[in-house]
Order: C-alpha cells, then sequence, then structure tokens
C-alpha cells in the first residue's frame, strides 16, 4: 500500500510539476475547512478557515500568537504534540480528532488535523476538517438506536404478554396458516382436547384432527372464514370426546400473513348450539334489515349498527359509529331527542316518532323512529328502528292540509287573485302547518316548539295567535 500510494505521489508531482504558493494557498483552502500554520516553537502565526459562519462562531482568529496546544481541551492535548511530532514522518499523514473549545458554554468544536512540514522544514501545516456535522449524525444515529432498542423492549413484552393469555387461557385454542390450514400454534388446552402430543398436533392440517365424515363441512366452514373473514359458529364432534364442542373463528394479519385463530368452546348440549346457530342467524337479519337498526347503551351510544344505517349516516363502515352517541346524526336539536328519551324513560317504548337524520357529509333525511328500552338489562340497552319517511310524510302533509297539489291548480288561482295575495296564501299555509307539525312533535309544549323552530316564544305566541292555534285568546 505504501510502495503503491508512494508511486502515485511521484507520478502527480510529475504531472503537476513545480506549484506556486499562492496556488498551493487555493488548493489548501478547497480542499480543508481550517488550516493552521505552526511555528518550530509550536505558536500559531496565521489561520486560514473556509467559512464565514466558522469564524462567527468559534472566534478561531483569536488563535494567532498563541501556543496551538492551548487552544484544544485538556484530554486533546496529547493529540496536539503528537501530530507535531507526525509532521516529520513521511506521507501519507495520520488524522487526529482534537476539540477546540468555545466561548458561551457551547459544546467544543471537533476537528480532524493532518500535519505536514512546510517552508524548508521550519514550520507545520495542520489541515484540519470541521466535524460538528458529523457528530449531529452521530447524535442522531444514538437516538435512532436508542428508539429502536426502547421498541424492541416494547415488542418483547407485548410478545410476552400475548404468550403468557395464550398458554394460560383455559379454552382450547389453535391458529393456522390461511393458505395450508396447517396448525401453527396451539394452546396447553387444545393439546389436551385432542389427546395428542404438542408435536403431534402442530404441524397437522386442521381437518386431520377430526374424523373423516366432518373434514369436508369444516373445510367449506374454513373457506368461508379465509374468504369473508367470519364464520358462524360450528357444532362439531372431536374424536374420542362424548361431548359437542363449538367451533367460532377469526382471521388475523402478521408480517404480511394471514392466519385464522379458531376457538373450540364445550357446548352445553344441542339445545346451546341450536340457539346459537339462531342467534347468528338472527344477526344476519338483522343486519340486512332495508331499514336502519341500532342498538345503543342507556347514555344513547352506540353498540352496534346495521349496514342500512351505515349507509344513511353516509359512514365507511360499523366500526365508525361503535361508541359515539346517536345524538350525533339523529334529531334536529337537543330538546327533541329529550322528548323521545323521556318517552322511553316513561313509558319504554316509542312509535313513529317523526324528526331528521343528518349524514356525515350533509345529507339530511326525514325519518321515523321506534325505540324500546331494556332498562332492567344487566346492561340496559335500547333499540331503534329508523326508517325513511321524507317523501311519504310530504305528500301526506300536502293533501291533508289542502295545500295546492300541483302545478296547474297553483296556475288556477292566476287572474283569480294578485300574485302578491297568491303568495302570501300559500306562505300562510306554509307557516301555519310547520307551527302545528313542531307542536305535535314537542307534545305541544310552546316553549320547546319555538326552540325547534327558531323562534323567540313573543313570536311564536304572536303567530298562535294569528292563526288562531290553541286556546289563546286575542290578548
Amino acid at each position: 500500500m505504501a510502495r503503491w500510494m508512494a508511486k502515485a505521489l511521484r507520478q502527480l508531482k510529475k504531472s503537476l510539476g513545480p506549484i506556486e504558493a499562492e496556488t498551493a494557498v487555493n488548493l489548501v483552502s478547497l480542499a480543508t475547512d481550517i488550516a493552521v500554520m505552526v511555528d518550530a516553537d509550536g505558536v500559531v502565526r496565521d489561520v486560514s478557515i473556509s467559512s464565514d459562519a466558522l469564524v462567527r462562531e468559534s472566534g478561531l482568529a483569536a488563535w494567532v500568537g498563541r501556543k496551538w496546544i492551548d487552544t484544544v481541551t485538556i484530554e486533546s492535548q496529547p493529540k496536539i504534540e503528537q501530530l507535531l511530532r507526525d509532521a516529520d514522518g513521511r506521507p501519507p499523514a495520520k488524522w487526529r480528532q482534537v476539540n477546540h473549545p468555545l466561548d458561551s458554554g457551547r459544546p467544543d468544536l471537533p476537528v480532524r488535523y493532518a500535519t505536514m512540514r512546510v517552508g524548508n522544514g521550519r514550520r507545520v501545516l495542520a489541515v484540519g476538517r470541521e466535524l460538528r456535522s458529523m457528530a449531529v449524525l452521530q447524535q442522531r444515529l444514538l437516538e435512532t438506536q436508542q428508539d429502536i432498542e426502547r421498541e424492541y423492549a416494547r415488542v418483547r413484552q407485548a410478545d410476552t404478554r400475548y404468550r403468557l393469555l395464550f398458554q394460560t387461557a383455559g379454552e382450547p385454542i389453535l391458529i393456522l396458516d390461511t393458505s395450508t390450514l396447517r396448525v401453527s400454534e396451539a394452546n396447553p388446552a387444545a393439546i389436551a382436547l385432542f389427546g395428542q402430543s404438542a408435536r403431534r398436533v402442530i404441524g397437522k392440517t386442521f381437518m386431520e384432527l377430526f374424523g373423516i365424515s366432518d373434514q369436508s363441512h369444516l373445510l367449506r366452514n374454513l373457506d368461508a372464514l379465509r374468504n369473508a373473514g367470519r364464520m358462524e359458529d360450528l357444532v362439531v364432534r372431536i374424536p374420542g370426546r362424548d361431548a359437542d364442542h363449538v367451533l367460532s373463528g377469526s382471521m388475523f394479519k402478521q408480517d404480511q400473513a394471514s392466519f385464522l385463530l379458531l376457538r373450540l368452546a364445550a357446548a352445553d348440549g344441542a339445545p346451546a348450539a341450536s340457539l346459537q346457530r339462531s342467534e347468528a342467524t338472527l344477526r344476519q337479519l338483522v343486519d340486512k334489515l332495508p331499514d336502519a337498526f341500532v342498538v345503543t347503551d342507556m347514555e344513547r351510544r352506540i353498540l352496534s349498527a346495521n349496514s342500512a344505517f351505515v349507509e344513511l349516516a353516509q359512514l365507511g363502515a360499523p366500526e365508525q359509529a361503535r361508541g359515539e352517541p346517536l345524538d350525533r346524526w339523529l334529531g334536529r336539536s337537543e330538546t327533541e331527542i329529550g322528548l323521545l328519551a323521556g318517552t322511553l324513560k316513561s313509558h319504554g317504548t316509542a312509535s313513529n316518532f317523526a324528526t331528521i337524520l343528518r349524514g356525515e357529509v350533509g345529507g339530511v333525511e326525514e325519518v321515523e323512529v321506534s325505540a324500546v328500552s331494556l332498562a332492567d338489562n344487566k346492561p340496559g340497552c335500547i333499540g331503534f328502528a329508523i326508517r325513511t319517511a321524507g317523501r311519504r310524510l310530504a305528500a301526506d302533509d300536502w293533501v291533508g292540509r289542502g295545500l295546492p297539489g300541483s302545478v296547474s291548480q297553483l296556475t288556477g288561482l292566476i287572474g283569480q287573485m294578485p300574485l302578491k295575495s297568491i303568495v302570501r296564501e300559500t306562505t300562510d299555509v306554509i307557516e301555519r302547518m310547520c307551527i302545528e307539525a313542531a307542536l305535535e312533535i314537542v307534545g305541544d309544549n310552546r316553549a320547546s316548539a319555538a326552540e325547534v323552530l327558531g323562534l323567540s316564544r313573543q313570536s311564536l305566541y304572536m303567530k298562535l295567535r294569528r292563526f288562531g292555534i290553541g286556546d289563546l285568546g286575542p290578548d
């Protein structure tokens, strides 16, 4: 290596020829961040700095006239002595890092120096590269490594908790590879249930653990679980066991791979299994109802919602509704929802309660709500059946209140009365209809009706007298 370097230097010297002093200075300035000229006594005679920002930050110009060894920290002073000795050796020079203290309590300035003799050997030129950017990168690398170690410790702890829960679970649990349906993991309860050693259970296909007559039925249900992500609870008989077991499953992903988690719960007999199947069927029927159906707790926070409600509320999935208050979408005002809640509290049921349902992206639908409260259950819950009724209610209101039912009936009034009168009469009819509807919704509570209509109480009472609604006198 040394022989090759010497040859390269000879060729470079031959190619470049003698270099002028100014050219040499320029080359040093371009190649380094700091250049320090030191005399035979180790005193700094000149300093060249390539960056103005470095000059302002470090105050390196104040080094001139001081011993070079006094410009570094105590632990770097032996390195300065070694650098001065290295200048007498043959190139390539050895690089050494030293630290220069800065004012105002700022971090030390790290610089990597190499030295050489110049000026007929009377002086030493030290060329240096500033390493603060490298120090920042090293600090970031250290912080990143610490973050990775903390994350690894967190994952390791979570894995330990998972293993502990999986091993101590009382119910048999198996994890299958989705593509091959082979058992990847089985907890002790599952191994004991099949009466085999862990080595004989893990690695087998799930169907091999059952009799031949059940294998095709199991395969169909597992295919449904792989394709749809869920399956109906299935009653199975394990070879060598007299009691039936209920098989339930779910699918999850880990490290870009899919797995099936299967649970085998002891069935309390055929009637219990039949009841579980009936409940699963009922859940499917409710989910496919054309009318929205929502189950909430007693505080009207949504526990479950079917697909019709998700569509009506303009949501993407049922999970977006779970845990949210139903009042977020249902009702014109808090007063209106309070009336519905009061009816449920008093009577346990409410039917054909007219209100609105607001969609997540601004849509509004006229709806009718029927609800039932199961306050005696532990925990209690409320079921809401919601059906759109905007078009039917609108048609009934127009016909029942004698408003013109078509454009031809409106045009029939033209010529019989002025346009202003036609507009005034139509406005009065609509205003009266809205007031009567509001009073009907709030159970003739005029204060609540004023709030629903956005009127003051005084304005509402004036309109009631004007239209002769209620038992208010002319005064």
